[in-house]
């Protein structure tokens, strides 16, 4: 099979995959509030959710290096389909714990989605790398309406059990993307590290070029996750529609994929510096707007902004990371990137609904400023450390 049929079977699997990401952000929260009571640990069950990406990166490498991509993924979508049930059968029994277990089961799945960026990247002539890990993450634009849509229309199905139904629809996500992930062929040479000796990992991870962008990575991802699990309960909380703060991380997923038809290209040209400024700029700008009011209009702005940033910065960080390593460190440094980006997010993601509900939607945002400064004074004065 051609490596460019690979990569369309990559596109596919994100767009079924990408989708769990947002359905759990849209409404785990909500639920959680619901099971909880707490506004507290509201957001306990997105913590969960990011805590299980983050434990399950190394399980996942492990399993990348011994069974192959295929196999691996294919148990990441059988995981993902029991997460779903158990989530349904949480709200249902009104078990909050059951319903946070579940959120982090799920994680393994997006454990699992977070390497095909990588995989394209394996599958890549050298020097397209930025390009084929863009077309990835096209098939977000997909996930961010099938996510949403699927939350909206499925909400209610389940009679005295909101949101019950939304996450039945999660398991039919990933059943229906174990097929398409059966029909992906990796070159075994692709699959695993052992073609020749690498580096020990305390080495790599004290390059310039791997700090750079693990902070980039780290702090595009945490960022946009500190944002983003606060924006529903802040939209619920300022009197907006469930259906509003849905249609909000909707935009907001959409903006974090749609300019990839194009970033790719734009970091071959101005370079993967530039690019990942040019995102953190754009993160900065989504708190600006957070700020400037509490309407729908304000919080989709911000929202479409923070997606948009997003994109820029986490496609430039992942291609600073994959100057860093030769093909035989692939696997560790690919998960010690991830793990590090991942239990940032499960921090971030907590900290976001506890600062919610003791400050104000306002001082959230006004966090992120100084965040953004710190990466782009590093990001400049190390860039002529980094191989475009």
């Amino acid at each position: 099979m051609s490596a460019q049929r690979n990569i369309n079977l990559l596109v596919v699997m994100q767009a079924l995959a990408g989708a769990t990401g947002p359905i759990i952000i849209s409404l785990a929260g909500l639920v959680g509030l619901q099971l909880a009571g707490d506004p507290s640990l509201a957001t306990l069950p997105v913590t969960s959710y990011n805590i299980g990406v983050a434990l399950a990166m190394l399980p996942v490498a492990w399993l990348l290096a011994r069974t192959g991509r295929r196999a691996t993924y294919l148990v990441g979508a059988l995981l993902c389909a029991l997460a779903g049930l158990l989530a349904a059968a949480a709200i249902i029994a009104e078990q909050f714990w059951l319903f946070a277990a579940a959120a982090a089961l799920a994680g393994f799945y997006t454990a699992c989605a977070q390497n095909f960026r990588f995989a394209a990247a394996d599958l890549a002539e050298p020097g397209h790398q930025p390009r084929a890990i863009s077309k990835i993450m096209l098939g977000g634009l997909a996930a961010a309406v099938i996510g949403p849509q699927l939350v909206i229309y499925s909400q209610g199905a389940v009679t005295g059990a909101q949101y019950a139904g939304s996450f039945f629809g999660l398991t039919l996500l990933a059943l229906l993307a174990m097929p398409i992930i059966a029909q992906l062929r990796v070159p075994a040479a692709l699959a695993t590290d052992n073609s020749e000796p690498g580096r020990a990992l305390r080495e790599i991870v004290r390059t310039p070029q791997f700090l750079v962008g693990a902070l980039c990575g780290v702090s595009s991802y945490g960022l946009m996750a500190f944002v983003m699990t606060a924006a529903p309960l802040a939209m619920v909380g300022h009197g907006h529609a469930v259906n509003d703060a849905t249609l909000g991380i909707q935009w907001h997923v959409l903006a974090m994929f749609a300019p990839s038809f194009f970033t790719g290209g734009w970091i071959e040209r101005y370079g993967k510096v530039a690019m990942t400024a040019l995102g953190f700029v754009l993160l900065a700008s989504a708190g600006v707007a957070a700020l400037s009011g509490v309407q729908v209009v304000h919080f989709w702005g911000s929202l479409i902004l923070l997606g948009l940033g997003w994109n820029l910065s986490f496609v430039g960080a992942t291609a600073i990371i994959a100057g860093s390593y030769r093909p035989a460190e692939r696997a560790k440094v690919q998960a010690a990137n991830d793990f590090l980006v991942f239990a940032t997010v499960a921090v971030a993601s907590l900290s976001a609904g506890y600062l919610l509900a003791i400050t104000s939607w306002e001082i959230l945002n006004q966090v992120t400023l100084p965040v953004v400064a710190v990466v782009l004074l590093a990001l400049f004065g190390l860039r002529h450390k980094i191989t475009d």
